[in-house]
């Protein structure tokens, strides 16, 4: 038996438990892995609440990130033994491999040996933000050396990732934050702009930025009214990413922007990349370089203990957080 977070119905954050249930063995393929740190993402808050691209089937666990320690391994599995320090890739599915308890069951190939410098609660915190960023600006944009990119959501995991993972590369990042409260820290991040969209005219702001010719990639979490100043400061042949969809407001299609533009508008998930075996590994290789010579580092808003698992949600969910959210065993 080992203490696992579930929930019995869609709700708020008082829906989650922690339940002693019964952990199967890794069969062949799996190893099981003793966490000891949990990383907190908005897709655990939308599966609870039923929000999700897929839907729970109750009693439910729940999360996508994971660090610990190897405890055991199904027959066939290479490249990793007893007592290594993982982390995890998120699973293609929750409802199939959840992974927020102090004892998981995986598929062997999710469990990545991180550098042993960066520790229970960074490891925890790295995949889903660095996978989702890198999909997008890199495998799929091929952003490159001095070249905007506009990142809404700013300091947001995935936010922060982009921005690190820009700067990596040589590319310019240009932060898109509601208010300025937070620019300081954007700009500490590595943010070589910030713009507030609460505050600024975001079109003539990013047009002020990058030229009249425009920013040829956006990544963007928010969607809604932004689409139109966010087309319109964009250049000819751009490619605007949406992955997220944070505005509880209607998102209008610019037409004209697109039309006169050639724009692409692209939906996108990080399960493109978890998916395909290639871009997988060369995503892992990208990653590890970076968190190996310290140009990629996960930034943590907060850390709360696993018995205070539904007040990490409350936290996530007020989105004033700088970071990542994460949970220690």
């Amino acid at each position: 038996m080992a203490r696992t977070i579930r929930f019995h119905r869609h709700g708020g954050p008082e829906v989650l438990t922690i339940e002693d249930v019964d952990i199967a063995p890794p069969g062949p393929g799996e190893v099981r892995i003793r966490t000891r740190a949990l990383g907190l993402n908005r897709a655990e808050a939308l599966f609870r609440s039923g929000a999700y691209i897929e839907q729970a089937q109750f009693p439910s666990g729940i999360g996508l990130e994971a660090a610990g320690l190897i405890e055991s391994m199904g027959e066939g599995v290479e490249g990793l033994s007893f007592g290594d320090a993982v982390s995890l890739v998120p699973p293609r599915s929750m409802l199939r491999s959840p992974v927020h308890g102090e004892l998981v069951t995986v598929p062997a190939e999710l469990a990545i040996k991180h550098p042993p410098a960066l520790g229970w609660e960074a490891a925890a915190a790295s995949w889903m933000q660095y996978l989702t960023a890198y999909g997008a600006l890199i495998d799929i944009a091929r952003l490159g050396r001095g070249e905007h990119v506009v990142i809404t959501a700013a300091s947001s995991s995935v936010g922060l990732a982009a921005i690190q993972i820009a700067n990596r590369v040589g590319a310019i990042p240009i932060a898109v934050t509601r208010t300025a409260r937070k620019a300081p820290a954007l700009r500490e991040a590595g943010a070589a702009h910030v713009a507030a969209s609460a505050e600024e005219d975001i079109e003539v702001r990013l047009k002020e930025i990058a030229g009249e010719g425009g920013v040829r990639v956006v990544f963007d979490a928010v969607g809604g009214p932004a689409f139109l100043p966010l087309t319109a400061a964009m250049s000819r042949g751009g490619i605007l990413f949406e992955y997220g969809g944070l505005s509880p407001e209607a998102t209008p299609f610019p037409l004209f922007n697109v039309l006169s533009k050639s724009l692409t508008l692209r939906g996108y998930l990080v399960h493109e990349i978890t998916g395909d075996p290639a871009r997988l590994a060369a995503a892992k290789a990208f990653i590890l370089d970076g968190l190996n010579d310290g140009s990629l580092k996960p930034i943590i808003a907060r850390t709360f203990p696993f018995e205070e698992i539904a007040e990490a949600h409350r936290y996530l969910e007020a989105n004033e957080q700088f970071g990542k959210v994460v949970v220690t065993l």
